[in-house]
């Protein structure tokens, strides 16, 4: 046999006996989740979904950061209502408006630190000042340092009015930034943002309705009282 015809019946028999090489696994792909707004589920987005995020305007920076330090006076004032009221209603109001804005504070957080932007109009380490400097006004309807100390001063019957006449004062505050953000030019333009908004403006309303009423029983007690 010449060698030529013994190297061609080697060569098949390392072939076979050479392992077979598989490509490698291809990692899985994580998923792509894209977080609800308040009360919202959040949802597994397809994986050639593209990571594009809609630029923020500066009315919708603003109002953002603005809404945090608004919705934090709301929490801060139904934190007294367990040592300052018994009034089932009032109680019941309170926790589910405390709940609720601490829901929507984090999801606020959330969408700005999704766009690189600060969670605070205020600078670092000078809660009453912003960027610039400049002293940062109250937003629209939140309560004044006199009546948050008349607030904590009161109890009881007292404390309910002035709880639920401040609180109306503050959701008609926030009825007045949502209505500002969508008259600036460009602004709400951000699907999950324009949901928050809308969301907000329709459970204050509401919420004022009740508070409204509860009001006006706690004023019709007060005449039939002798």
């Amino acid at each position: 046999m010449t060698s030529s015809r013994l190297l061609l019946l080697v060569l098949p028999i390392f072939a076979a006996a050479a392992p077979c090489q598989q490509a490698a696994p291809t990692p899985p792909t994580a998923p792509i989740v894209q977080p609800g707004a308040p009360g919202q589920p959040s949802k597994n987005l397809p994986p050639n979904t593209s990571a594009h995020l809609t630029i923020p305007s500066a009315a919708d920076i603003d109002f953002m950061q603005g809404m945090i330090m608004h919705h934090s006076q709301a929490v801060e004032m139904t934190a007294l209502i367990p040592t300052h009221t018994a009034n089932p209603a009032v109680r019941e109001l309170g926790a589910k408006i405390s709940l609720s804005q601490s829901e929507e504070i984090h999801f606020m957080e959330r969408w700005l630190e999704a766009r690189n932007q600060p969670t605070s109009m205020s600078m670092p380490g000078m809660p009453d000042m912003d960027m610039h400097g400049n002293e940062i006004p109250l937003m629209p309807g939140m309560l004044s340092p006199a009546q948050m100390q008349a607030l904590r001063a009161a109890r009881g019957p007292q404390f309910d009015r002035l709880f639920l006449s401040g609180m109306i004062q503050h959701h008609t505050g926030a009825l007045t930034m949502v209505d500002q953000l969508f008259k600036s030019a460009g602004a709400g333009q951000d699907a999950d943002l324009f949901n928050f908004a809308t969301d907000v403006d329709n459970t204050q309303r509401a919420e004022i309705r009740i508070m409204q009423s509860l009001l006006d029983r706690e004023a019709q007690k007060s005449k039939e009282k002798p």
